[in-house]
């Protein structure tokens, strides 16, 4: 929804929208909280415990005293994780959380805090990896995912900013004592980098942002065909860049060794659950599946079509068209 290019247009839009708050109880959400309060934006919240720090049910706890004293609904998960990729498996584990209450409840848009500093704190760790303007830009202000909508309505504010509006209203948030921890790559480039500079250079970052997102808009093919979860694009230079964004509605932030490996290989399947085919003309990419039997004549017909084997067990699962999968 490329209309919406700023902060004020993200406002109004949420007023005709069903709305769900991804909340934690720290600046950053409790900043959102307050401020669609004040702006009179219905909305709803759901929170995630995942049971490391003592304070996570105190702040469960400050949510569900919120969501009773303004008339919310609330949507609760506890979880313990185990295992050493920590920030990886709690983002699975949340969204997978959010996209199920989204499913049942109708909600239409995802309301997330992220602000100027997480999105140079992405920049950075993109750089470091390597990456395009594409890659270094990160996340949108307003993104669309399967059955539903990503909102960020901080995304040109500072955390500074969000700190002095709940100082200045006298609004209650929690400090995650996490967030200190060098141990994540993250608060390493948050606390060496990133909030130095936006201190003292946010505005010239800012405007970088903004030729960075017109540059972006300018490197991504602009279309694609799509019939139910199957995607269908034109090959080209850029096609790596569309394939990671596409990635996103399978719940896939590509790795540089993932796109390597897309760039690489004809067939190939990411994370276990997204299919990339390529033919000479198109790259096909849709949910991966296993064990479906195809008649003989169905294979023939793809062979003909030049429809890659990995997508083609999706393709008969979902009836689709094989006339309809070709673009050309």
């Amino acid at each position: 929804m490329r209309q919406l290019q700023n902060e004020s247009d993200i406002w109004q839009s949420l007023k005709s929208t069903k709305n769900l708050l991804a909340f934690s109880g720290g600046v950053d959400s409790s900043a959102l909280f307050y401020t669609l309060l004040e702006k009179e934006i219905a909305f709803d919240i759901a929170i995630v415990d995942y049971n490391v720090r003592s304070a996570s049910k105190d702040e469960v706890a400050y949510a569900k005293e919120l969501a009773q004293t303004y008339k919310r609904k609330i949507f609760t998960k506890s979880v313990k994780l185990e295992g050493a990729n920590f920030e990886a498996a709690a983002r699975a584990i949340r969204y997978e959380f959010f996209e199920q209450i989204i499913k049942e409840e109708g909600y239409k848009v995802l309301l997330l805090a992220h602000h100027l500093g997480d999105r140079l704190e992405w920049f950075f760790m993109r750089l470091t990896r390597g990456g395009g303007a594409v890659e270094l830009c990160g996340f949108e202000r307003y993104e669309k995912r399967e059955g539903y909508s990503i909102a960020r309505p901080f995304f040109e504010r500072t955390k500074d900013e969000l700190l002095d509006f709940l100082s200045k209203e006298g609004y209650r948030y929690f400090v995650d004592e996490s967030n200190f921890d060098d141990k994540y790559e993250r608060n390493r480039f948050r606390k060496n980098f990133s909030e130095p500079l936006l201190k003292s250079h946010k505005e010239g970052i800012l405007r970088s942002f903004r030729m960075l997102e017109v540059d972006k808009e300018k490197l991504l093919p602009k279309e694609y065909k799509k019939i139910k979860s199957l995607y269908i694009l034109e090959r080209d230079e850029n096609e790596i860049r569309l394939i990671a964004k596409i990635a996103k509605f399978f719940k896939i932030v590509l790795s540089a060794k993932q796109r390597e490996e897309i760039e690489r290989l004809d067939e190939c399947v990411i994370s276990g659950k997204m299919a990339v085919g390529k033919n000479d003309e198109s790259v096909f990419i849709a949910p991966a599946l296993h064990g479906v039997v195809m008649p003989k004549e169905f294979k023939e017909e793809c062979r003909q079509a030049k429809i890659p084997t990995n997508v083609r067990a999706y393709m008969y699962s979902e009836k689709i068209n094989l006339i309809d999968a070709c673009p050309h």
